[in-house]
């Protein structure tokens, strides 16, 4: 089998799939970083948003922090398996991530359900706005990455393009951290 050109050479001695999936996660750094730190300065002004911060679900959001970290698990084991040449493996380990990611969105449903039916909505005040902004923008990457991830998988089961499976799994790991960044700042600290 052949690899595609684009895959074999590289300037920078860092193959080119990986330096993509870099220069994305640097830009989705700008988007996020201006995000939370537009929040933190909003939340050093407003410190009765502790307040409202105290009605986010703790729970929810730490048992999700455990899901994502799980699910981190699965995609280096399926890196892991894939450098071993293992495609099914590779696959299967794939598939127990788009799970994790999959369960993360399901609690976040049911979270927001509860919080929007109590009035705790998008337009309720500034602390809600951020809130549902950053944790939507994170959730929309979660999806994205389980979209990308199946068809990894499906490539990765007939031991195609297996180095792909290293690519989607540096890209998790980005989620997964934003997330890290997200629980305390939404959830904790109150």
């Amino acid at each position: 089998m052949v690899k595609p050109l684009a895959t074999l050479r590289s300037a920078t001695g860092v193959p080119t799939g990986r330096l993509a999936v870099w220069w994305v996660i640097a830009s989705e750094i700008v988007i996020f970083g201006g995000l939370l730190g537009s929040y933190l300065l909003h939340r050093l002004g407003h410190p009765e948003w502790a307040t409202y911060a105290s009605h986010t679900n703790t729970w929810a959001g730490a048992f999700n922090t455990l899901v994502l970290l799980t699910s981190s698990l699965s995609a280096v084991l399926g890196h892991k398996a894939a450098e071993a040449g293992d495609g099914k493996k590779a696959a299967k380990m794939l598939m127990f991530t788009c799970l994790g990611g999959l369960t993360f969105l399901v609690v976040k449903g049911f979270e927001w359900t509860y919080e929007i039916q109590h009035g705790y909505t998008i337009t309720a005040n500034g602390f809600w706005s951020f809130y549902y902004t950053a944790a939507g923008l994170h959730g929309l990457h979660v999806i994205a990455g389980c979209i990308i991830m199946l068809f990894v998988a499906a490539d990765a089961r007939k031991n195609k393009e297996l180095q792909r499976v290293e690519l989607i799994g540096i890209y998790w790991h980005f989620v997964d951290l934003v997330w890290i960044f997200l629980f305390p700042l939404l959830y904790i600290a109150k």
